[in-house]
């Protein structure tokens, strides 16, 4: 879902600013984790003491992330974008091991590197040489590449709640208070006028990133955090430049090259080898 949310951005920032696009998705998206919290009957109010808390994870995960991302977007390619976030998971590990202690072996490290490997495969198609950023885009660029360590800092903070509540009732908190963050940033900007600037791919980008992206996929990834490791979970991010490769060639006609297929296969066996480790790593101390 993630790895088909940069064209659909970019579809959607089309019509309009990315204050108008971070807006809407999160609106959409808290009415579907809201939705499915419901479902379970499963809400109660935050608890006065961890309101600064959640305030804080809405605004680094939710508005601000976005904010980056859409902003870049504006500039950046999807493809290189999805170069650039496939780097979170390196930010990811090495805060788990930092702050976490959690176990960072040979098979770690082996996995991540033939994952980046094929993350290059995927994304340069074996020409290693567009590796370099291109001049118009350099500003989304940075702004890209801030968003790769940020989005690790919100999982990193995350866990800790993560261990006292459940993990679509704690985002349905997380992106209310982001949503509330993207709503100063939209009225003090564009206001609502833009919504009428909206056209039917316009439309149809809104839907996917807020109800797949931003709804069922931010209550899959703190499921993930909740159940494994940050090195483990954040290895998964690997895929979506494969996923973006794929979708690029349905949506937008463009062929994949037998070295991207190779690179995908690379990211496949370099996840597989991450997640191998964490589990035998998890059994260890189970034994122990």
């Amino acid at each position: 879902m993630w790895g088909a949310s940069f064209i659909a951005t970019k579809v959607a920032l089309r019509d309009v600013s990315p204050a108008t696009v971070i807006w809407m998705r999160f609106l959409l998206g808290f009415l579907v984790i809201g939705t499915v919290v419901a479902l379970r009957r499963d809400f109660v109010l935050p608890p006065k003491r961890d309101v600064a808390y959640f305030a804080l994870l809405g605004f680094v995960g939710i508005a601000f992330h976005q904010w980056l991302q859409a902003t870049g977007l504006q500039t950046a390619s999807a493809s290189t974008t999805s170069w650039i976030v496939a780097t979170t998971p390196i930010f990811m590990a090495l805060l788990g091991w930092i702050f976490l202690r959690e176990a960072l072996g040979w098979l770690h490290i082996f996995g991540i590197g033939l994952a980046t490997l094929g993350v290059l495969l995927v994304i340069t198609k074996g020409d290693f040489s567009m590796l370099g950023f291109e001049r118009s885009g350099m500003p989304g660029n940075l702004y890209i590449l801030l968003s790769a360590p940020n989005w690790a800092v919100f999982s990193l903070l995350s866990r800790r709640g993560l261990a006292r509540y459940p993990a679509a009732r704690m985002m349905l908190y997380v992106m209310g208070f982001g949503w509330l963050f993207s709503s100063v940033m939209l009225f003090s900007g564009p206001g609502l006028s833009e919504i009428a600037l909206l056209t039917l791919d316009g439309w149809m980008g809104i839907l996917f990133l807020g109800v797949f992206c931003s709804g069922v996929a931010y209550i899959f990834w703190y499921d993930g955090l909740q159940s494994a490791s940050m090195s483990q979970v954040g290895a998964l991010i690997y895929l979506e430049p494969l996923v973006t490769v794929i979708v690029a060639a349905l949506m937008l006609d463009e062929r994949i090259l037998p070295m991207a297929m190779l690179g995908g296969l690379a990211i496949l066996i370099g996840v597989y080898l991450v997640d191998h480790a964490a589990r035998q790593a998890l059994l260890q101390r189970k034994a122990i």
